[in-house]
């Protein structure tokens, strides 16, 4: 069953993320209208041209008529964008997010908005370390999870048509309360990032041949390290409480290889690494079963991520 088109959607933010989904809104035909608006004219005006929208306006402007607006800037940014737009939002609307922390942002904007207007938080796990809507495609997020966050007693029927939204957009959602999102994410999306940054910050330390030497593995792993830093320290910090837990783990372990490796213990080493494949493979093998990807071997068609997490809008 197709979700109910909305009259007027207004993307705020049109960098990958918010570009991918007018792109997608548009392409899938979610939308009669698919409105663009940012800080900066000329990827605005590109976007324009490329068809990633119907038409650019200024963020006041994109949002009166509006039934949904996706609000796709950095999450510092989003109480003042509210703020901004707050007088043209009509009784109705309904707004979401796709920002990477979810806790301060359903606790704050809520109570910025007119009444009769909803805000159900959402955060489509996809993306790339590319930016701008010149890299926006209308497939980012089919087969990606999208965490939508509503809060307790909200109207059910603003999340479910949320929910409606990402799943024609080509996504698997998946429900959680703000807190629990940002735990899981911490160690999935937060805590990886953090380790890439600070493995690609250790190799202030190593010679500049060993660029020369360096291949795939090298590659995969340092590949979310080339994501904004700007973005991203914006990221980390705001859910510095969540992730302070998954970081001390990491900690440890990382302490533990190391220990044995002192002591040249290759057979308690070896043990460490066997039971760290078989945690990773039960991980990613129940989240391929949750979403449906998984015969009967047990073995995940296409586990891999791909190519996510964001460099979003944070």
């Amino acid at each position: 069953m197709s979700p109910r088109p909305f009259q007027r959607v207004a993307v705020l933010g049109l960098g990958l993320l918010g570009g991918s989904v007018a792109r997608a809104a548009r392409e899938r035909h979610l939308a009669l209208e698919v409105v663009g608006a940012g800080r900066r004219r000329a990827p605005l005006e590109r976007a324009l041209a490329a068809g990633v929208v119907d038409r650019i306006e200024t963020a006041l402007e994109a949002v009166r008529g509006a039934d949904l607006v996706v609000l796709a800037t950095p999450v510092g940014t989003m109480p003042k964008i509210v703020s901004e737009v707050a007088s043209g939002l009509e009784r109705g609307a309904i707004l979401t997010d796709v920002g990477s922390v979810k806790a301060s942002v359903v606790e704050t904007l809520p109570g910025m908005l007119p009444e009769g207007v909803e805000f159900v938080g959402s955060h489509p796990m996809a993306g790339s370390h590319l930016r701008g809507p010149d890299h926006a495609r209308g497939d980012l997020f089919e087969g990606a999870t999208c965490v939508v966050t509503p809060r307790v007693g909200q109207s059910e029927g603003a999340v479910e048509r949320i929910e409606a939204f990402w799943r024609a957009l080509g996504a698997r959602v998946e429900r959680r309360s703000p807190e629990q999102h940002d735990e899981d994410v911490a160690w999935v999306s937060h805590l990886p990032h953090l380790v890439a940054f600070a493995f690609a910050d250790a190799l202030q330390a190593a010679p500049t041949r060993v660029g020369e030497v360096a291949g795939g593995g090298f590659r995969d792993f340092t590949r979310i390290a080339r994501s904004d830093a700007e973005l991203w320290g914006e990221i980390l910090e705001r859910n510095g409480k969540a992730l302070s837990g998954p970081l001390n783990h990491f900690s440890e372990s990382l302490a533990k290889i190391a220990r044995l490796l002192e002591e040249g213990d290759g057979e308690s080493l070896e043990r460490l690494l066997n039971q760290a494949r078989s945690r990773l493979a039960e991980v990613t093998s129940h989240a391929a079963r949750v979403a449906g990807n998984v015969p009967e071997t047990g073995i995940p068609k296409g586990s891999e991520e791909s190519g996510s997490d964001r460099t979003d809008a944070g």
